[in-house]
């Protein structure tokens, strides 16, 4: 899941503007950090050049699955 959020930075910790989905829960996430100053000085040309390369970078760690792949949560709940 690739996701992009509004966040704070406050006495040490990042408060984020949502709430992140509850499957998220105790899972370690990657996060990138770009501060918004540096995004507005951008022209919009830019800013979608800067998110093609960041999903080309992305796709290093994508999952390949089959084209016949369906998931199964009953199957996966089993594990």
């Amino acid at each position: 899941m690739n996701k992009v959020l509004q966040a704070t930075y406050l006495n040490g910790s990042l408060l984020l503007d949502e709430k992140l989905d509850t499957a998220l829960e105790g899972k370690k996430l990657t996060l990138i950090l770009v501060e918004d100053a540096d995004i507005a000085s951008q022209s919009e040309v830019d800013l979608e050049e800067h998110k093609r390369q960041f999903f080309e970078w992305s796709q290093q760690y994508a999952a390949k699955l089959p084209p016949d792949y369906k998931f199964d949560r009953e199957e996966a709940h089993k594990r």
